[in-house]
């Protein structure tokens, strides 16, 4: 294998390590994860079950093309659109003006509510029947009532307010009262379903109602290029969704239809008036041809003048052709010289025998329409209703323009023609003068007569037009509700509270290994110092007691003690002399456990047939009395080393009966000086005369980063014992140790990690548990 592939693997190997450790580092918190997916799960579950559920429904319509329906003779009357805008279309939908057509006619102003016990759902109708008393105008700020059902009454009560009105035999109008409605129930006993329940009939303005319907209301174009228009409504009742979008749908439908009806409504009202002209016109004509016939005894014509006459009659047909174009001209000129007549509809196709001016009307009424669709959707002051005003004033002027240029032609064609009727006149000079004035005054009755047939039948068709006025959209699906409730989403809400069951453990464990500064075990160790070995590792236990009291002892604990006994003897130097090892058991601070440990590794020493001394060197602090239940200033190391005449034999003392080859010094008296002390020679001679007499001499010895006491008796030790301690040591802590055995300080270092949890060791603590051997002790 090349160099290259080895580090890979390597690599690989260091990377499938570090991600197996990660996870057991966070599979040992396995029941906080489980905790929390539970607590999750139940939130989740009482989320769901009080909040209230929120229902959708939907509607789609297709915009209609006005140019594609139907078309009558008098085609110019129906509402011509060429092209859709269907953002015009949205927001004429959304209007202020038509939401609130649909708030008014579907009397939103009162809202019903179901209180439970935790939940107030809304609902559609109430289970009995109520009727609102005062008008929407009339709602000027919001309130609601509380009704109570009872046996055998309402019991209402305010918002505000903490007087409650009683109502018997569930009818309100046999007792004064002043509320904005009125309750009434059929039966004299509420059924005992009902028995007991709460609801709340809620006011509010108009407008805020009508704000809040036109926000609620969503509208969507179903793809580029389609008529169709989506409209969405979302609440908490199902039924008032499929009323609200109904009604919306009606609304828009009928305020299509009244803005296309309005042209023809415009004419029928022209021709009304005109109507009332003309039969007046008539009835003078016909009483002053009888008046003129009764007074000049007329009755026949001349059958002599009958070529004339029929020459005459053809130009007067002409003539009055003529006149009934003047006529209809003054009528179109009249209705243009009306006040604002840049906002109204002109009368369309009424006879005019001129397209030029025909055409110029046709374009007036639709850039009117067209302007006042403008309007609604974007304000009179929109500079595009500015620009169409402009154009209207100048189509206008073109109107009157072409009007005065046809009269002036039909005044120049009627002056021709009277020039012929003049002749033809002349040619039957023989008749009566008195027959020529019958003769004018039955022309004038017949004008007005045609005029008034044309009229009339020009009344019909616009009237035809208003009754079969198309829709202005095609419903192509009604108001439907979804099957369930679009919010909360159960299957979201789930997976939310399983994702923030596992998120929040995750990130609280995360935090507090992120922050937590303290060893766990050999990994943080190896981690900042891997040159010093790593010779035990102590599992945790609830209290540090000896435990090694009995050589046959075979717990968790006594193993690893052995197991820490048979590593120490590999990092002992091999000498030839038979002497005794001296190991020092020493820690950066106080609580590691460096008392604990040197007792213990003592008595497994002892406990395999060697004989063993623990000396207690931590002068200033000495806690191996406490194990043995000796006396803290009995004589021991600090007499020895003050008296020269005191045998440290004479401090000997046997602190366990079961280990008979484990002897113990303790620390004896606190010197005021024990630096001094251990520096006088004494506790070499100590330890040279202890070599010939132990197989193992254990030291106890002070915190070396705490005091000196360690470091001037370092040289001295076979093998220094390190103590750490998990989840206590300071990882900083460390550096100090490492600088010590850099530089030589501690002689032959090696660590032992102390209180280690098996489960939270990242996979490096040993389990002590195998139960290997006869008469294992539990």
């Amino acid at each position: 294998m090349s160099q290259i592939e080895e580090s890979s693997y390597q690599n690989s190997g260091d990377q499938g390590e570090f991600i197996k450790r990660e996870i057991r580092k966070y599979l040992r918190y396995w029941y906080w994860f489980a905790l929390g997916i539970l607590l999750a799960i139940i939130g989740a579950f009482i989320y769901l079950r009080y909040t209230p559920k929120v229902y959708s429904a939907s509607a789609k319509i297709k915009i209609l093309n006005k140019t594609k329906g139907l078309e009558l003779p008098s085609s110019a009357f129906i509402f011509n659109r060429s092209n859709i805008n269907l953002e015009n279309e949205i927001e004429i939908l959304k209007s202020y003006r038509i939401i609130e057509n649909v708030v008014d006619r579907l009397d939103l102003t009162m809202r019903f509510f179901e209180e439970g016990s935790v939940l107030t759902t809304e609902i559609n109708h109430l289970p009995f029947y109520i009727l609102k008393t005062i008008s929407n105008d009339s709602i000027n700020n919001g309130e609601s009532y509380r009704i109570e059902v009872k046996s055998r009454a309402f019991e209402v009560t305010p918002s505000g307010t903490q007087k409650t009105l009683v109502f018997p035999n569930f009818d309100t109008t046999k007792t004064e009262h002043n509320l904005p409605f009125e309750l009434s129930w059929n039966s004299s006993t509420a059924p005992k379903i009902f028995i007991g329940k709460t609801y709340i009939v809620k006011f509010a303005p108009i407008a805020s109602v009508t704000r809040g319907l036109k926000g609620g209301v969503s509208i969507n174009m179903l793809g580029k290029g389609s008529d169709l228009l989506q409209l969405n409504y979302t609440s908490q009742s199902k039924a008032k969704n499929e009323r609200v979008l109904n009604t919306l749908i009606d609304v828009f439908n009928e305020d299509g239809i009244s803005d296309r009806q309005d042209i023809s409504r415009r004419t029928i009202d022209f021709i009304d008036e005109r109507f009332n002209l003309i039969e007046r016109e008539l009835d003078s004509i016909e009483l002053g041809i009888k008046d003129y016939k009764e007074k000049n005894n007329l009755i026949t014509l001349e059958s002599d003048a009958e070529l004339g006459i029929s020459q005459r009659t053809l130009s007067e047909g002409e003539l009055f052709e003529t006149e009934n174009q003047l006529i209809l001209l003054s009528l179109l000129k009249e209705t243009l010289e009306k006040p604002n007549p840049n906002s109204a509809l002109l009368p369309a196709n009424i006879g005019v025998n001129n397209s030029s001016i025909n055409g110029l009307v046709d374009n007036y009424n639709a850039l009117v329409l067209e302007r006042d669709n403008l309007i609604i959707s974007a304000g009179e002051s929109n500079p595009n209703v500015v620009l169409l005003n402009n154009r209207l004033m100048d189509l206008k002027a073109n109107i009157f323009a072409s009007i005065g240029s046809y009269a002036k032609q039909l005044e120049a064609s009627k002056a021709q023609l009277m020039r012929k009727n003049r002749k033809f006149v002349s040619q039957v000079y023989s008749l009566p003068g008195k027959e020529k004035k019958i003769t004018d005054i039955t022309r004038q009755r017949e004008i007005k007569q045609t005029l008034y047939l044309f009229l009339l039948q020009k009344r019909e068709e616009a009237a035809i037009n208003l009754a079969i006025t198309e829709p202005s959209i095609k419903v192509v699906e009604y108001a439907i509700s979804g099957g369930g409730p679009i919010s909360p989403n159960s299957r979201s809400t789930y997976l939310i509270a399983l994702v923030i069951g596992l998120l929040v453990p995750f990130g609280v464990i995360y935090a507090s290994e992120l922050l937590d500064t303290k060893i766990k075990g050999r990994e943080d160790i190896m981690q900042l110092n891997s040159k010093v070995p790593i010779v035990g590792e102590l599992p945790k236990v609830k209290s540090e007691q000896l435990i090694f009291s009995d050589p046959e002892d075979n717990s968790t604990q006594s193993e690893a003690f052995r197991i820490l006994s048979s590593n120490v003897n590999y990092i002992l130097p091999v000498r030839n002399d038979n002497k005794g090892k001296v190991i020092y058991c020493t820690s950066t601070i106080k609580g590691e456990g460096k008392t604990y440990v040197s007792i213990n590794l003592s008595l497994a020493l002892s406990s395999i047939n060697k004989k063993v001394l623990l000396i207690g060197a931590d002068l200033r602090n000495p806690q191996i009395h406490t194990h043995i239940n000796q006396d803290k200033h009995k004589p021991g190391l600090s007499n020895y080393l003050h008296d020269i005449n005191f045998d440290w034999r004479d401090a000997l003392i046997s602190g366990f009966e079961k280990h008979p080859n484990h002897q113990i010094i303790l620390s004896g008296s606190i010197p005021p000086n024990p630096a001094h002390l251990l520096t006088n020679g004494r506790f070499t001679k100590l330890l040279e005369e202890a070599k010939d007499e132990y197989d193992y001499i254990i030291v106890d010895t002070a915190p070396t980063i705490l005091v000196t006491d360690t470091m001037l008796i370092s040289q001295l030790a076979d093998a220094t014992i390190y103590l750490t301690r998990a989840n206590y040591t300071e990882k900083n802590l460390l550096k100090f140790s490492k600088d010590l055995s850099e530089s030589g300080k501690l002689k032959n270092m090696a660590y032992v990690i102390n209180s280690v949890d098996a489960s939270k060791s990242y996979g490096y603590g040993y389990n002590y548990g195998y139960n290997y051997g006869y008469g294992v002790k539990k």
